[in-house]
């Protein structure tokens, strides 16, 4: 892990300029965020191919909608409590239904939003977009696996949501680094336990399981950078290989990568899962360290669970 830091939502910019050069069937559309998103990379370049829809967010996905039935490939763009809250209706029933080739990418999502405070905090978007039928889910942790995502979802043929963050984080992976869509990345091979992370608390887990080793505590971290569908091969095989499993994700714990994980082991392996998220409430306002502390999402938090005494 490098000591440069990014924001994927920048990565996401670039990576849409990129993609932009090389498919002209890609429009982006955004909802009058295009500084904050970095949709205005690829609207400086492509400015015939961009759409700015105000700040008319059901109105944006129900055009990227339109423009599918066209064989283009829409990119529509807002902050995540916008994209998956407030155009939901839209999503569920113009894109998901039909099951049209839309790419729903939100940026600022979770508490990491920091202080713009509880009403832009996304922390139920995963849940959400992971229920509706068609829809693949997508969160990413660093600049190289946001740039692989970008092209890639292009290439699917359906719904993705592709959620972003706005807090720079440790740059993972190397250039060239090989992802797929459904399987998770495994960091390690520690046996004592597994850390299931995704999106910003990636760089968390391998923090945490860099200073466990330091104690003789040797864990593995697990990107699961795709929440759906989600790798039921590699849980098991975790389950199955390591003596504790915990997740940790910067969104509610009801609903999100948690649950997720929780759904495949109660079918299929049934053990005990620790949960580190946002525990059913209401973010704060505040800077995105000191909430990803407040609400115990952090690496020391990972330490702690890993080196309590059972009682």
């Amino acid at each position: 892990m490098r000591e440069e830091k990014k924001a994927t939502r920048k990565s996401y910019g670039e990576a849409l300029l990129e993609l932009g050069k090389k498919n002209e069937n890609i429009v982006v559309l955004d909802a009058d965020l295009s500084g904050a998103t970095k949709t205005n990379i690829f609207a400086k370049e492509f400015p015939k191919r961009f759409f700015d829809m105000g700040i008319a967010e059901g109105n944006m996905i129900g055009t990227a909608a339109g423009f599918a039935t066209c064989g283009k490939i829409p990119y529509a763009s807002t902050f995540a409590v916008f994209a998956a809250g407030r155009s939901y209706d839209q999503i569920r029933n113009s894109v998901c239904y039909p099951n049209l080739n839309v790419k729903i990418c939100a940026t600022h999502s979770g508490i990491t939003v920091g202080e713009d405070g509880a009403t832009h905090q996304m922390i139920e978007d995963i849940s959400m977009m992971r229920t509706l039928p068609n829809m693949t889910v997508i969160s990413t942790s660093d600049d190289v696996q946001t740039k692989w995502a970008v092209e890639e979802i292009s290439k699917v043929n359906g719904p993705v949501y592709l959620r972003l963050a706005r807090l720079a984080t440790p740059i993972i992976y190397e250039e060239g680094q090989k992802f797929e869509i459904g399987k998770a990345v495994q960091i390690g091979e520690g046996t004592d336990g597994t850390v299931f992370a995704t999106g910003v608390t990636v760089s968390e887990a391998i923090k945490a399981k860099e200073e466990l080793g330091k104690q003789g505590i040797n864990i593995r971290v697990i990107d699961m950078h795709t929440i759906k569908p989600i790798d039921e091969e590699m849980i098991i095989k975790c389950a199955n290989e390591t003596k504790k499993l915990i997740s940790i994700e910067d969104h509610n714990i009801i609903g999100g990568l948690g649950s997720a994980i929780a759904e495949v082991l109660i079918d299929k392996y049934p053990i005990k899962l620790t949960r580190l998220g946002i525990r059913d409430t209401f973010g704060k306002s505040g800077k995105a360290e000191e909430l990803m502390k407040y609400f115990g999402i952090t690496e020391q938090n990972i330490i702690e669970e890993f080196t309590k005494r059972e009682l």
